[in-house]
C-alpha cells in the first residue's frame, strides 16, 4: 500500500511537474513573441527613419551635383558667348582693314591713272622736242660741213683717231705710274703676308737631344739589366744599337744615341722587360724584335694620322710612311715631323692669303723634306732626293718643283716654290727651333727685357710669347696713366731704333695701386 502510495504520488507529482513546465514553457513563448514583435516594429520605425534620412541626402546630392552641373555648363555657355564675341570683333576689324584697303587702292588707282596721262601728254611733249632737236642738230651739222669744209664722217674719224692718240698717252702714263707703284709696294706688301702668316702659326717647340731617360721604380732594378757579368746590357746595347749609361743617377737609365729610332726601340725594349720581369740575352733579342716590328706600324699610323690632321688626300703608301719616319729624324735639332707641320701649315695660310690652292700648298710644304728621311749617305741633295721620290709616286709638276726648288737646286716654275721655300726659312729660323739660333735668341729676349728696365720707374719687366710681347710693371708712386702711356711709345721706340727681330713686339705697361690694411 505505501509503495502504491508512493508510486502515485510520484505519477501525479511528475504529471504537475510536466502540466506546470508546459504552462511555463507557453508563457516564456508568448514572452518571447512579444519581444520579438517589439523588436522588429523598432527595427521597422529605425529603417523608415534611415531611409528617410537617405532619401533626403540623395535628393540634397542630387539637387547639388545638378547645380554644379548647371553652372559648369553656363561657364561653357559663357565662354563659347565670349569666344563668339571675339571672332565677330576680329571679323569686323578685318572688315574695317579691308574696306579701308579698298579706299587706299581706289585712291592710288585714281592717282595712278592721273600720272599715265600725265606721262603720255609728257612723252608727246619730248616727242615733239626730240624732232626739232634733231633738226636743229642736223642743220648744225650741215653749216659746221659748209663752214670746215669737212663731212661728217672725216671729222668724226679725224677726233676719233686723236682721241685715240690722247688716250694711248694716258695708259702708257698710267701704266709707268702703275708700275713704280706696284715696285715700292710689293716687297712691303710680302713682308706683310709673311709676318701676318707667321704671327698666325706661332708654336713653340723645343729642340731634340741625343739621349732619353729611362725611369725605374727602384735602383734594384739596375742590377737585373746589368745581368751577370753585363751580359744582359752588352745583349742590349747589341740587338739596338744604343748606349746604355747606368750611373750614380737614382731611379734613372741614360740611353744615348744620334738615331731616335733606335732611341725609342731600346726605350720601349726596356720597358718591356722591366714590366715582364725575365730579362735575359734570349729574351732582350725577342723583345727588341717585337719592339721595331711595331714602331714601323706605329710609324705608318703616325703618318697616317699626321696627312688627316693636315687635310691631304691620295697621298701614296710610301710617302705616307716616310711622313711617318720624320717624327724619328731631327735637322739641326729640330724635329723633321713637327718642321714639315708647320712648313704645311704657313704654306697653307700663305697660299690661301695669295688665291691659290692651300691643299696642294699644304702637300708641297709637308713634303719638303722628305729627302732627309733616308738612313744611307748620298750625294744627291735632299731637295733633288726628294723631288724624284715625289715624281716615282705620282705627285704633281708643281709640288715636285716646289720640294726640288726649294733650296735653289733647280729653277723654279710655279708660284708654291717660293712660299714653300719661305715657309721653310721661317720655321728653321723660328725661335727655339734650331740649336744654332738658340743662342741669339736668348740674348734677344734678355735685351728686351734691359731695355726696359733703362727706362725710370720700371720694377720688372718680362719678355713673352718668345719674344713677341714685353710687359712691364711700373711703380705706381713714380710713374702715373699719362707717364704709363708714354713709357709704353718710348719703349717701343727704343726697342725699333736699337734692336732686329722678326715680326712685332707688343708692349704692355702695367701700373697697379694697392691699398693695405689690417684689421685687429
Amino acid at each position: 500500500m505505501e509503495i502504491t502510495t508512493i508510486i502515485i504520488g510520484l505519477v501525479v507529482g511528475i504529471a504537475i511537474g510536466f502540466a506546470t513546465a508546459k504552462l511555463l514553457e507557453r508563457k516564456q513563448a508568448s514572452r518571447t513573441i512579444k519581444n520579438a514583435r517589439k523588436s522588429a516594429s523598432n527595427i521597422l520605425k529605425e529603417a523608415k527613419s534611415e531611409g528617410e534620412s537617405i532619401k533626403k541626402d540623395k535628393i540634397l546630392q542630387a539637387k547639388e551635383k545638378f547645380i554644379e552641373l548647371k553652372t559648369e555648363h553656363e561657364k561653357v555657355i559663357m565662354g563659347r558667348d565670349k569666344k563668339i564675341n571675339e571672332a565677330e570683333k576680329r571679323v569686323r576689324d578685318k572688315e574695317s582693314q579691308v574696306s579701308s584697303e579698298l579706299a587706299k587702292n581706289k585712291k592710288l588707282n585714281k592717282e595712278l591713272e592721273e600720272k599715265l596721262k600725265d606721262y603720255s601728254y609728257r612723252t608727246e611733249y619730248l616727242e615733239k622736242k626730240q624732232e626739232e632737236i634733231d633738226k636743229l642738230h642736223n642743220s648744225q651739222i650741215q653749216q659746221l660741213e659748209v663752214i670746215s669744209g669737212l663731212s661728217a664722217e672725216d671729222a668724226k674719224a679725224q677726233l676719233s683717231t686723236a682721241l685715240k692718240d690722247s688716250a694711248k698717252a694716258d695708259a702708257m702714263a698710267l701704266i709707268q705710274d702703275t708700275v713704280e707703284e706696284a715696285k715700292l709696294t710689293a716687297q712691303q706688301e710680302a713682308k706683310k703676308i709673311i709676318i701676318n702668316t707667321i704671327q698666325r702659326i706661332g708654336t713653340e717647340e723645343a729642340v731634340e737631344n741625343c739621349v732619353s731617360v729611362f725611369n725605374l721604380e727602384s735602383d734594384d732594378v739596375k742590377g737585373r739589366i746589368i745581368g751577370r757579368e753585363g751580359r744582359n746590357i752588352r745583349a742590349l746595347e747589341a740587338a739596338t744599337g744604343v748606349e746604355i749609361i747606368v750611373d750614380d743617377t737614382p731611379e734613372a737609365i741614360i740611353l744615348s744615341c744620334f738615331d731616335s729610332v733606335r732611341r725609342e726601340v731600346a726605350r720601349l725594349s726596356l720597358h718591356k722587360l722591366v714590366t715582364d720581369g725575365r730579362i735575359h740575352p734570349a729574351r732582350i733579342e725577342e723583345i727588341v724584335k717585337k719592339t721595331r716590328k711595331q714602331i714601323e706600324e706605329e710609324i705608318i699610323d703616325i703618318g697616317k694620322r699626321t696627312v688627316i690632321d693636315l687635310g691631304i688626300h691620295g697621298l701614296h703608301p710610301e710617302l705616307i710612311k716616310t711622313v711617318g719616319r720624320m717624327k724619328y729624324r731631327s735637322s739641326y735639332g729640330q724635329n723633321l715631323l713637327q718642321h714639315s707641320r708647320e712648313v704645311a701649315k704657313l704654306c697653307g695660310v700663305m697660299a690661301a692669303e695669295l688665291g691659290l690652292n692651300p691643299k696642294l700648298a699644304k702637300r708641297a710644304g709637308l713634303l719638303h723634306d722628305i729627302g732627309k728621311v733616308p738612313d744611307s749617305e748620298t750625294e744627291v741633295p735632299h731637295a733633288i732626293l726628294g723631288m724624284q721620290w715625289a715624281e716615282k709616286f705620282g705627285e704633281k709638276p708643281e709640288v715636285c718643283n716646289a720640294i726640288g726648288a726649294h733650296h735653289d737646286e733647280i729653277e723654279m716654275n710655279s708660284l708654291l716654290s717660293p712660299i714653300v721655300q719661305v715657309c721653310d726659312a721661317i720655321s728653321g729660323a723660328r725661335p727655339g727651333a734650331r740649336r744654332q739660333v738658340l743662342d741669339s735668341y736668348i740674348q734677344r729676349l734678355k735685351d728686351l727685357e734691359e731695355i726696359a728696365f733703362g727706362f725710370p720707374g720700371v720694377k720688372k719687366a718680362y719678355a713673352i710669347q718668345a719674344g713677341r710681347e714685353l710687359r712691364v710693371i711700373v711703380e705706381s708712386e713714380k710713374v702715373n696713366d699719362e707717364k704709363a702711356s708714354n713709357l709704353s711709345f718710348e719703349i717701343s721706340q727704343k726697342i725699333q731704333t736699337d734692336m732686329t727681330y722678326p715680326g712685332q713686339v707688343k708692349i704692355t705697361v702695367i701700373r697697379e695701386t694697392r691699398a693695405v690694411n689690417i684689421a685687429k
